[in-house]
């Protein structure tokens, strides 16, 4: 097999509808819903020493985002929990990446055809880096402006953590890479700061941390416990509409997300943006956060 597909053919196991199955034996049928119609929810989780951080929050969240698309999901949080901790026990895994993903079955490729069978797949491999970065809080990020906005609240079920939603996040990602960025902040449909391809945005300023409201994108589970780790801190927090000519004014910007973690940014466009202090310290806080949290799950 060409080094090309490694990923398909991974060492250890993923669950599947109730079962651990080796890794290359996991699939799906080409006529699958989903594939067709971007009908998939799923959930990006991370792993540290051996415990998947905030994992009831993000299974709540895959139930919900499912009955946002009009589907039950057959299995409960509780099973879910169960099957992800199973997961990483038989593959091993310490420090990992997971993704929960749900997606249904229908005779027809109808686009209004309702739900005949949900499946549910989880899977979990080492992943230490989304951006790649040897030293990220020395080199930063550099981002550059996206083609595609955000949708108004009435557009799409943004709400939802689902598949099809993600299509012009890629084709601005991809768009970044091709010039030479790491990645590409979108607005929302009224021309305001939104958030990354794959990661939320915060901003300091003055001391300040000012953040988008997410009333047309997804409130990430990583924003919300930045959000609660600032106010501990005694640091500001304005969830407020933010113009992208701001961004000239800033002091310090980073973004948030399990695959991101925390990582902060050096260029947004033409310019320039200083790794600051506040930044550091939020990151340091989320680190032990995360791996010393005993994150019950129910």
């Amino acid at each position: 097999m060409s080094s090309n597909f490694s990923f398909y053919d991974k060492p250890g196991f993923i669950w599947l509808d109730g079962q651990f199955l080796p890794w290359k034996d996991s699939k799906l049928h080409v006529l699958t819903h989903a594939l067709h119609y971007g009908s998939a929810v799923y959930e990006g989780c991370r792993a540290y020493n051996g415990r998947v951080f905030k994992l009831n929050e993000h299974i709540q969240r895959l139930h919900k985002s499912a009955e946002f698309l009009g589907y039950k999901i057959p299995y409960s949080v509780k099973i879910l929990n169960q099957a992800t901790k199973k997961l990483l026990f038989k593959n091993n895994l310490q420090e990992a990446y997971v993704r929960p993903i749900a997606w249904y079955d229908v005779d027809s490729l109808s686009l209004g055809a309702k739900a005949e069978q949900v499946h549910v797949a989880i899977a979990a491999w080492v992943w230490k880096s989304y951006f790649k970065l040897d030293d990220k809080f020395e080199k930063g990020l550099k981002l550059t402006w996206a083609d595609w906005v955000r949708p108004a609240p009435n557009m799409s079920p943004y709400q939802a953590k689902a598949a099809g939603l993600y299509v012009i996040s890629t084709l601005s990602k991809r768009s970044a890479e091709q010039k030479e960025f790491n990645d590409a902040l979108m607005l929302d449909y009224r021309g305001y700061i939104a958030e990354c391809t794959g990661a939320n945005v915060f901003f300091v300023k003055n001391g300040d941390l000012h953040t988008p409201i997410p009333d047309c994108f997804l409130n990430g589970i990583t924003r919300q416990t930045i959000i609660e780790i600032a106010k501990k801190m005694s640091i500001n927090v304005i969830e407020r509409y933010i113009k992208p000519e701001e961004v000239n004014d800033m002091d310090e910007m980073f973004l948030t997300g399990t695959a991101a973690e925390i990582t902060p940014v050096t260029q947004i466009g033409e310019t320039k943006v200083p790794i600051g202090p506040i930044s550091k310290k939020i990151a340091k806080a989320y680190e032990i956060l995360v791996r010393n949290c005993p994150c019950p799950e129910k």
